[in-house]
């Protein structure tokens, strides 16, 4: 299951600063939930605890049964998708894709059948051969997506910033986060300053202000 709860999340840095105070939230298994508010309301700063990439001040991080806290990032079941790709310009679209299946060391069957099935759900299956440097920000953006597709994480965490703030990027991005969610049954939570991007996504909108929970607005 990859049903995810909050419980008294908290996050509070060196100096002092509350960034997340005392959120709790449940997050059903394939469900599409969005984190909205104005910057610095604490959004990305869930997702990143989630992700890892920040530890917990106080509360627990549950993904079905298992207590993340203290799971390593690399080691849980999850794709963040944040403002920077992390693509490798040396490699072709299909190794781009493929990377994160390598390191598992995932068979060379299973891999070439995910990354060229991917490619295709995305449609970038011609692409599959071109050096990532040479494709369109568009295309480079698919194949984020797709690299974290081929590994089938339970939870996709993505930050607005992914689309680069460029509006149709953005507008690509919400309507194959869609098609995953409804293709893959994958959770999805979405963080963005842009209200409105819920009827998008269909998803229920978590409002933040200050580190807190506002209101839930249902789906």
């Amino acid at each position: 299951m990859a049903s995810l709860t909050l419980e008294n999340l908290t996050k509070t840095y060196p100096n002092g600063f509350h960034s997340v105070k005392n959120i709790s939230l449940e997050i059903k298994d394939g469900e599409i939930v969005i984190l909205q508010g104005p910057s610095g309301c604490g959004k990305s700063t869930i997702l990143r605890m989630i992700g890892g990439l920040e530890d917990v001040t106080s509360g627990e991080i549950h993904l079905g049964s298992t207590l993340l806290n203290d799971v390593l990032p690399c080691d849980r079941p999850l794709a963040m998708l944040f403002q920077n790709y992390a693509m490798y310009p040396h490699l072709n679209v299909y190794e781009n894709m493929a990377l994160g299946l390598k390191l598992r060391n995932m068979p060379r069957n299973i891999i070439d059948s995910r990354v060229k099935s991917t490619a295709d759900f995305l449609g970038i299956g011609k692409l599959l051969d071109k050096k990532n440097r040479s494709v369109s920000e568009a295309d480079k953006q698919k194949v984020a997506l797709g690299r974290a597709i081929v590994c089938k994480p339970k939870v996709m965490l993505v930050d607005e910033d992914f689309a680069h703030g460029n509006p149709g990027l953005r507008g690509d991005l919400l309507h194959y986060l869609q098609k995953i969610n409804q293709e893959y049954h994958t959770t999805i939570l979405y963080a963005t300053r842009t209200p409105g991007e819920s009827c998008g996504l269909g998803g229920k909108t978590v409002l933040l202000k200050s580190g807190e929970i506002e209101n839930i607005i249902p789906a």
